[in-house]
C-alpha cells in the first residue's frame, strides 16, 4: 500500500492533485479541503512529495572533502533533518508548476481533478490570487521558500516532520520567525557543521609493530594533519551566513586492557603531543601507554586512539555559539611480547 500526505500552508491542493498525476490510473486520490492528501492502490511507482526543493544554500569549500563528518562522530547532535529555505526565483517557480500541471493535463486523470488543479492554481498564481502570476514582477527582489528534506539524514520519519508549505521572502528580510524550521543563521551552522569532514584518527607509535612488556610506547599524532576545519554556509542573496569551525583539542589513549599504564595517568594527551625522538628511550612520553602484560598467543590488546574536537560557529550577524563536540576515535590491534630486554 502506498500512502502520502501532505499538508500544506499556501498552494494546499495544488501539491495534493499533482501528486495524483505521479500514480497510474489504478491509484485512488481522497482530497479534502485542509489540504490532507492520501492516495491508496496499486501504484508501482515512487512516492514523491512535489514540494520538496532544492535549497539555495552555498558553501565554502564547495565540496565535501575527505575524512569523517560528524554523523560518524561518538556525539549527540544530528543534522537538521526537514527545513525551510529559498528554493525557487519567480521565473523557475512559474516552470516548475507548468512543467507539473502540463504532464497532468496530458495524462489519463479524470477531468474532475484537472478542473480542481486549474482551479488551485488560479486561486494561487492567477491575478487575484496569493502570488499573482507567480509574483514575476517581483524577479529579482525575493524568492519563493519550501521544504527540503535531508535525504542524508538517518531517520526517515524526521525527514518528514515538516509540512508541507510555500511562502515568499524577499531578498534583505530576514526568515519569518514564526515557521519552525527555518534556515536562520544558527541553522546555517548547523548544516556547515554537517559537511565538516576531519580526517581519521591514525596515530603513530614507538616502538612500531609488536610491543614489550615493561617498555613505554610512545603515541602521538602526525604534526600538520590535526589542525582547525572550517565550513561556511551562506544565503547568498539574504546576507546570510554562518561559519562552523571544529578544532582538535585532545588525544585520548585506551589501551584495552586493565593491565597497562597510561601515560598521562588519565589517558588525556595534548593533541600535539611531542613525537619520540632519538635519544628519549627510558624517558616517560608525555603520551603514551605500558602494557605490563602480554598478550596471548594468536591474540591481541585493541587499543583506542580518540581525537576530540570542539566545534564552534560565528554568524555574519554577530551571533555565535558552540555545537556538541565530536570524537573520532580508531582502534588498532597491538600485540605485546614478554621480552625482558631491549635495545633502541
Amino acid at each position: 500500500m502506498l500512502k502520502t500526505r501532505l499538508t500544506t500552508g499556501a498552494v494546499p491542493l495544488v501539491a495534493a492533485v499533482v501528486l495524483l498525476g505521479i500514480f497510474p490510473a489504478t491509484a485512488r486520490a481522497d482530497l479534502t479541503s485542509d489540504g490532507d492528501h492520501e492516495t491508496t492502490g496499486g501504484s508501482q511507482g515512487p512516492i514523491i512529495d512535489s514540494a520538496v526543493g532544492v535549497a539555495r544554500i552555498t558553501y565554502d569549500p564547495a565540496e565535501v572533502g575527505a575524512g569523517r563528518g560528524p554523523t560518524a562522530a561518538q556525539t549527540t547532535w544530528s543534522p537538521p533533518a526537514c527545513y525551510y529555505a529559498p528554493t525557487h526565483t519567480p521565473e523557475e517557480y512559474q516552470a516548475y508548476w507548468d512543467e507539473l500541471s502540463r504532464d497532468f493535463y496530458s495524462s489519463g486523470n479524470p477531468q474532475e481533478d484537472k478542473d480542481a488543479l486549474r482551479d488551485s492554481l488560479e486561486d494561487s498564481y492567477g491575478e487575484d490570487g496569493e502570488f499573482p502570476n507567480y509574483n514575476i514582477d517581483r524577479q529579482g527582489e525575493g524568492m519563493f521558500w519550501r521544504v527540503v528534506r535531508n535525504e542524508n539524514h538517518p531517520d526517515r520519519e524526521a525527514q518528514y516532520a515538516c509540512e508541507t508549505r510555500t511562502f515568499w521572502v524577499d531578498f534583505g528580510d530576514p526568515p519569518p520567525v514564526d515557521v519552525p524550521e527555518v534556515v536562520d543563521v544558527e541553522m546555517l551552522a548547523e548544516l556547515a557543521y554537517e559537511r565538516i569532514r576531519v580526517p581519521d584518527t591514525a596515530i603513530e607509535m614507538n616502538p612500531g609493530g609488536a610491543q614489550t612488556v615493561n617498555l613505554a610506547t610512545w603515541v602521538w599524532l602526525e604534526q600538520g594533519e590535526f589542525e582547525p576545519v572550517s565550513v561556511t554556509a551562506s544565503l547568498d542573496d539574504y546576507g546570510l551566513s554562518a561559519t562552523t569551525t571544529a578544532t582538535p583539542v585532545g588525544l585520548s589513549i585506551e589501551p584495552g586492557t586493565g593491565d597497562a599504564v597510561t601515560h598521562p595517568g588519565s589517558g588525556e594527551c595534548a593533541i600535539d603531543a611531542a613525537a619520540y625522538r632519538e635519544g628519549a628511550a627510558g624517558q616517560e612520553p608525555p603520551c603514551g601507554v605500558t602494557y605490563l602484560r602480554s598478550t596471548p598467543e594468536g591474540g591481541a590488546y585493541e587499543l583506542t586512539a580518540s581525537v576530540r574536537w570542539e566545534i564552534a560557529w560565528e554568524g555574519s550577524d554577530g551571533s555565535g555559539g558552540t555545537l556538541p563536540d565530536g570524537v573520532f576515535e580508531t582502534t588498532y590491534d597491538v600485540t605485546v611480547d614478554e621480552v625482558q630486554t631491549i635495545v633502541r
